[in-house]
């Protein structure tokens, strides 16, 4: 249950996120939201891990403000997975991705 209050939690962030970030937008309704919040979740459990550890000596060079581009390249790269899903730029990418991260971890804080 837990899990799941988890995961509408995060389709709740993508919505928000796709709301107020100019440039980000969805085509599909409620089911391409559905399918970012589940891409986006599998992506911060399994790929941005072993990305984080492989980018370590540029995130601490950089003093962790490379972390801010790979989870923008990240958001950026799923407008490839999900049909539906557009990012105008890497700017828009840069945005929606510090506004999902920051409003999942909210709403994760609150549930």
């Amino acid at each position: 249950m837990h899990t799941v209050l988890k995961y509408l939690g995060t389709v709740a962030a993508v919505y928000l996120t796709v709301s107020i970030v100019p440039g980000i937008s969805v085509a599909g309704g409620w089911t391409t939201i559905l399918l970012v919040a589940l891409v986006w979740s599998v992506i911060v459990m399994v790929i941005k891990p072993v990305l984080a550890i492989l980018t370590l000596p540029i995130t601490i060079i950089t003093l962790g403000l490379f972390s801010f581009v790979l989870n923008a390249l990240l958001f950026w790269a799923m407008t490839l997975i999900v049909p539906g899903f557009v990012v105008a730029g890497f700017l828009p990418a840069l945005l929606g991705a510090l506004v999902l991260s920051v409003l999942t971890w909210l709403i994760h804080q609150i549930l």
